[in-house]
């Protein structure tokens, strides 16, 4: 490869002006959570975990929460099990929880560790099951808005508490934790936690400074139907405006809903962009401009130079 000088003074300007983030960020928790849609693509999968390794390198104290939604409805219709979303959540019933671990703690933790490895990063895998990190109990039937029977979602999880014990002491020996949102309540019964609600919770209990969500969006968007709608920032109150306009639907639902815990649970700053967007962590993390959406607890705290780039 041949470099340039001019290549050089940009190489040398782009650490220059990341270097205040990096001092910034040295040292802090910061909890990325991957939907599954990214694993169903080698490529983007393996160009999201290197930008986490670049995190990684940098001090940064990495946790990786990732889902399997995709993996997991081509497996169990494979197995002639409907799939069924109510409200952005599936329905788990007692032939698909097998294969949700399945699909969870088996092919897509180990494919991100795979990566890992190649990449140098000290990782471990683990789920809510291991040493009791997400306790949950049975979702109860509930009556959903518009529903004329009480909706139940099978062997779906709620989350009691977190027990980040084991989480910190990884953290504290250099190790990435890499976790799948699978729980079980107290009498080992295998329960499915949706991953954006558990990525929210760690973020909360590990005093996260930043919770970032990939997802195919490009960001929180104005109008659902326009991809080019994204909102730089907002904060709890503007979200929930979103909500009750209905710009909010179907898999953003419990996204919003663990933006607004974590923000509520004392991390400083969520941050939703696509997996698709090149480099869009590093963007996200190491420039005011950013590349998605900045959601905080209110905007006003927000920097003049925040405001006018968004992230």
């Amino acid at each position: 490869m041949i470099l340039h000088r001019s290549d050089q003074a940009a190489t040398i300007r782009a650490l220059r002006n990341a270097s205040p983030y990096i001092r910034l960020y040295k040292g802090k928790v910061f909890v990325v959570k991957a939907g599954g849609a990214v694993f169903g693509d080698s490529a983007l999968t393996r160009a999201l975990v290197e930008q986490i390794a670049i995190l990684h390198y940098l001090g940064v104290r990495v946790v990786m929460v990732h889902g399997g939604g995709p993996q997991l409805t081509e497996l169990t219709e494979a197995l002639g099990v409907p799939t069924r979303m109510v409200q952005g959540r599936r329905i788990t019933d007692a032939r698909s929880i097998d294969a949700t671990s399945m699909v969870l703690n088996g092919l897509i933790n180990t494919r991100i560790l795979g990566i890992c490895r190649d990449l140098d990063i000290d990782a471990v895998g683990l789920s809510g099951v291991d040493a009791g990190l997400v306790r949950a109990h049975r979702r109860p039937p509930v009556r959903l808005p518009g529903q004329d029977e009480a909706v139940d979602f099978g062997f779906v999880g709620d989350i009691d508490r977190i027990d980040i014990d084991v989480v910190r002491k990884h953290l504290d020996n250099g190790l990435m934790p890499v976790i799948s949102p699978l729980s079980a309540d107290d009498r080992g019964t295998l329960l499915n936690v949706n991953a954006d609600t558990v990525a929210a919770a760690l973020g909360a209990a590990l005093g996260a400074e930043k919770l970032i969500l990939c997802t195919g969006a490009p960001g929180i968007l104005e109008r659902v139907e326009d991809p080019s709608s994204v909102i730089s920032y907002t904060d709890l109150a503007g979200l929930a405006r979103l909500r009750q306009e209905g710009r909010i639907v179907d898999g953003m639902l419990p996204k919003a809903k663990a933006i607004e815990d974590a923000i509520r649970g004392g991390v400083r700053r969520v941050h939703v962009i696509s997996y698709r967007a090149s480099d869009s962590i590093l963007a996200e993390v190491f420039t005011n401009e950013g590349t998605g959406t900045l959601i905080v607890q209110d905007v006003n705290a927000l920097t003049p130079a925040e405001q006018q780039g968004g992230a």
